[in-house]
Formats: structure tokens, C-alpha cells, sequence
């Protein structure tokens, strides 16, 4: 592995080793160093809304590949669990239903929905058993209003990635948005997906690459937060006063003419707040030079959805998969090894690189 180091002055730092983006190892490290320990969005609460609802789901499919199950107990008490019976492997729910236990199709193993071993048919006579080892491993579930979260490694509190953005969009109705599959969309994009986090961490492109949002945003006025240590924000300035939030008093930006709110919340996950409701995009590794990218909508206010900075979410996606495809090619060169930071506009971006470094280093 190769060492890497990003030093903490903005001003004297180069850009992170490009055998990131390019070194089929590095990628494979990542997996546990990285994302395993991170909290991953997995969904809302519609999902198991009703007593006894089962929601199966493959968290980060292609890379974590990991099958875990979302639950309801019967008395609205939610659980996330290991989908994989204890028994034999076999994964236990196959789709989402109804049902007041989980029972394995292969042999017949059961379990409560808070995921503890309830029966097993043949195994008089087996010795010590049941034991802990056989309940369904149950993995940490943070709620924030009806938005679900996970960790498949519980090394780092969630409030560690998700406290500040809490803080400052707190005051928006979240339970009343709605998810909208047929809005939402899955892209595939030819590049690294650290390349496509670090492209939507700076504005500092927008004037060359989006001319339609550039029409609408104020790019002298783009600003971008660190939260330390894992999450970040830029905040979208409307150029014409409209397509803005009716902030309240209690906000932190009354006043401000806000277009949308662009949280990071590291490694991969993008939480886009505008007037008309959510976007959040989630970045998921195929390989090295592969991404999936998940546009999930949740709509507020419907009549909102085709304005502002928000309206044409699509175009400026295409705008950024051409560019980071062809920063792919371009750091696999011999002559490209680092570059430098602009001190003003890729505070996000050298943000993500110095996480980056740390986590491969450790």
C-alpha cells in the first residue's frame, strides 16, 4: 500500500496520491478501513411502517455486499439485523412482507423480529445450544425523524457525521417529505467513486461546467463549512431571490436568499436540501473505476420540484459524469502524480482527501 499523507495547511498541501483513484488494492482496503465503519443511509421508516413488516436490502451491493434486514417488531420498535440464518448461511427474508416471525426456508430455523433465536426443528440432543451465537447479529440503528442509518462496524458514534447537519436543517418538516420512486434514478459513471465525492465537494467548477446553474447560483457568495470530523456543507445564494427557502427566524441563515443546501457526510453520502424537498445522492463503489450513483427524491412541496437550483437535477448530473470520466483517464498518466489546492474553493475537497489519508493510513 502506498503511504499517504495530505498535509493540513491548504496552502502547502498537494492533492492526495492518484493510486486512490486508480490502484485496484487501495480500493479493496477501503472496503473495510473505510466504509464498513462508516454510517450508511438505508432508507425511511415507510419502509417497515405497519407492525411486523420485514424489509430486506443489500447495503453498498457490489462492494460491502452485505444482506441485512429492517424490522418491526409488532409494537414500532425497529431493528436492523444480519439477513443470514445463523443455521446455515442460507439468507433468511428474501423480500419484503408481512409476518409475525422470520423463519428460514432451508431448514426451518426461526426468529423473533427483534432478530433472537426462537426455534429449531431437529436439534434434540445438540449441546449448549441455543447460545448468543445464535440469535441474528443486530447492527446499530440511528433514526434521525424518519430517515434510517447503520454501521456495519460501530467504531464512531453517528452524531460524529450527522450532528451538524441536523443542527442547521432541523427546523424543516422531515417527516412530512415523501419518497418518489418514480422520480428518484441510478447512474453508472466510468470513474472512481472518491473522484465523483471530491468533484461535488468544490463550486469552484460550476462557472466552467454547469452554465445553467451558474445562472442561478452566485458564485461569489458560495460558501463551504467544515464540520469536523467527518461532514461538510456549501450553500447555494440565489442571483434572482427566488427559488429560495422561507427561512425561519431560528435559522442560522435568516435573511440569506438560500437555493439549496449541499451537505457531505463522509465517505459517500450527499443529503441536497431544496425548497421543493431532498435529494440524497449515495455514491456507491463498483470497482476502482466504476461508481453507482443512487438519486433518491423526497418531495415537500410538489409545485416547488421544476424551479431553482433544483429544478433540472439530470442536466447537471450528465455535466458531472463527463467531467469526472475524463479526470479518471487523466490521472491514470505517468505525468500527472499531484496538484495543488485553490485555498478559497477546494477547502471541501482537501477535506475529503486529508479523511482519506488518515483512514489508509491507520
Amino acid at each position: 500500500m502506498p503511504k499517504f499523507f495530505v498535509d493540513p495547511d491548504i496552502a502547502k498541501a498537494q492533492t492526495i496520491d492518484t493510486s486512490v483513484y486508480t490502484s485496484p488494492e487501495v480500493f479493496a482496503e477501503m472496503k473495510e478501513r473505510i466504509f464498513s465503519c462508516s454510517w450508511q443511509f438505508i432508507g425511511d421508516t415507510d419502509l417497515v411502517k405497519e407492525n411486523g413488516s420485514c424489509y430486506p436490502f443489500i447495503l453498498l451491493e457490489s462492494y460491502l455486499n452485505e444482506p441485512l434486514l429492517l424490522t418491526n417488531d409488532g409494537s414500532g420498535k425497529l431493528f436492523c439485523l444480519s439477513n443470514v440464518c445463523t443455521h446455515r448461511g442460507n439468507l433468511l427474508m428474501y423480500e419484503a412482507c408481512k409476518t409475525s416471525n422470520l423463519r428460514c426456508k432451508y431448514h426451518g430455523r426461526q426468529f423473533h423480529l427483534d432478530g433472537k433465536f426462537k426455534s429449531m426443528p431437529e436439534f434434540k440432543g445438540v449441546k449448549d445450544f441455543p447460545s448468543p451465537n445464535d440469535d441474528l447479529h443486530l447492527l446499530p440503528l440511528f433514526q434521525w425523524e424518519k430517515f434510517l442509518f447503520t454501521s456495519l462496524n460501530e467504531k464512531f458514534s453517528p452524531q460524529d457525521f450527522l450532528r451538524d447537519m441536523i443542527a442547521r436543517v432541523g427546523w424543516m418538516p422531515l417527516r412530512q417529505f415523501r419518497f418518489q420512486p418514480e422520480l428518484s434514478k441510478e447512474y453508472v459513471v466510468d470513474a472512481n467513486w472518491a473522484l465523483y465525492c471530491e468533484n461535488y465537494l468544490e463550486g469552484f467548477h460550476i462557472p466552467f461546467v454547469h452554465a445553467g446553474l451558474n445562472a442561478l447560483i452566485e458564485y461569489g457568495d458560495y460558501e463551504t463549512e467544515l464540520f469536523f470530523p467527518f461532514s461538510s456543507l456549501q450553500i447555494g445564494i440565489s442571483k434572482t431571490g427566488e427559488g429560495c427557502f422561507d427561512l425561519p427566524s431560528s435559522s442560522t441563515d435568516h435573511g440569506k436568499n438560500v437555493a439549496a443546501y449541499y451537505f457531505w457526510v463522509f465517505p459517500n453520502t450527499m443529503f441536497n436540501f431544496y425548497p421543493w424537498g431532498l435529494s440524497v445522492n449515495i455514491v456507491e463503489p463498483i470497482r476502482f473505476d466504476r461508481t453507482r450513483v443512487k438519486f433518491l427524491s423526497y418531495v415537500w412541496k410538489e409545485e416547488l420540484r421544476s424551479t431553482g437550483a433544483g429544478g433540472d437535477l439530470d442536466k447537471v448530473e450528465l455535466e458531472d459524469e463527463e467531467i469526472v470520466q475524463k479526470v479518471q483517464i487523466g490521472v491514470r498518466s505517468r505525468f500527472y502524480q499531484h496538484g495543488r489546492y485553490s485555498v478559497t474553493r477546494e477547502r471541501g475537497t482537501h477535506h475529503l482527501h486529508r479523511l482519506l489519508a488518515d483512514f489508509l493510513s491507520t
